[in-house]
């Protein structure tokens, strides 16, 4: 198991774990990142990672991306 942010672009994943606070948790699961689900990298830009989760494309900050583990 490892963080999103250290993911390879293009390899779909699985997300097994998402940690931090329940707000943190609530924010992640309203984008569409809920466990089990499937996420993957499009491609990093400086801190922020674009991630397509549910046919859907969501910048994420790379500390959002470390709490959410694949």
């Amino acid at each position: 198991m490892m963080p999103l942010a250290f993911a390879d672009a293009g390899q779909p994943q699985i997300i097994k774990k998402i940690g931090g606070s329940p707000e943190v948790k609530q924010h992640l699961k309203d984008l569409g990142f809920n466990v089990g689900g499937e996420v993957s990298v499009v491609s990093a830009l400086g801190n922020n990672l674009i991630v397509k989760v549910k046919e859907s494309r969501v910048a994420v900050s790379e500390e959002l991306a470390r709490k959410i583990m694949i």
